[in-house]
């Protein structure tokens, strides 16, 4: 009989990157973030996270740092940076809760909702680019997908 002698080095379960999902979902949002974030960068100072806070903001006004973090699943760390830039830059206004005076109320300034109209053309002309190799019905079977592969990372935090 002919054993190969083990070197410690062979996985117990391999894993292949190229197929394990977490790492192609990560893959393609860097990617595509990638490709935004030159644009956003180059035409109107905006990093990524400062995007998606006024984003959110813009369709969802009156929110705290925190609940921003908690509608993008973004990192406080990198939401509070944003919203700091963003204040700094005077795309936002800053505000306290009438009834909590330890909670800030964030919305978007004149010049935040200025940058805002400017920017979600671009990236809804980005998105349909993206999506124009897919036929309609596999668009809404990505969608469909997308929320029950949401749903269920969710259940299982």
């Amino acid at each position: 009989m002919n054993k190969k002698k083990s070197t410690g080095r062979e996985p117990v379960d391999r894993l292949h990157l190229e197929h394990f999902i977490p790492f192609r979902l990560s893959v393609l949002s860097n990617v595509v973030s990638m490709n935004i974030a030159r644009a956003y960068a180059r035409e109107f100072d905006l990093s990524i996270p400062e995007w998606r806070v006024l984003a959110v903001l813009a369709r969802y006004p009156d929110l705290s740092a925190v609940e921003v973090a908690e509608r993008t699943a973004m990192d406080k760390v990198a939401v509070s940076r944003a919203v700091q830039s963003l204040l700094k830059a005077r795309r936002l206004a800053r505000t306290y809760d009438r009834g909590d005076r330890r909670r800030s109320v964030l919305r978007l300034s004149a010049s935040g909702r200025s940058v805002y109209t400017r920017v979600a053309p671009l990236a809804l002309e980005y998105e349909k680019k993206l999506l124009a190799t897919l036929s309609a019905s596999d668009r809404q079977t990505l969608d469909r997908l997308i929320a029950q592969l949401l749903t269920r990372a969710e259940q299982m935090s």
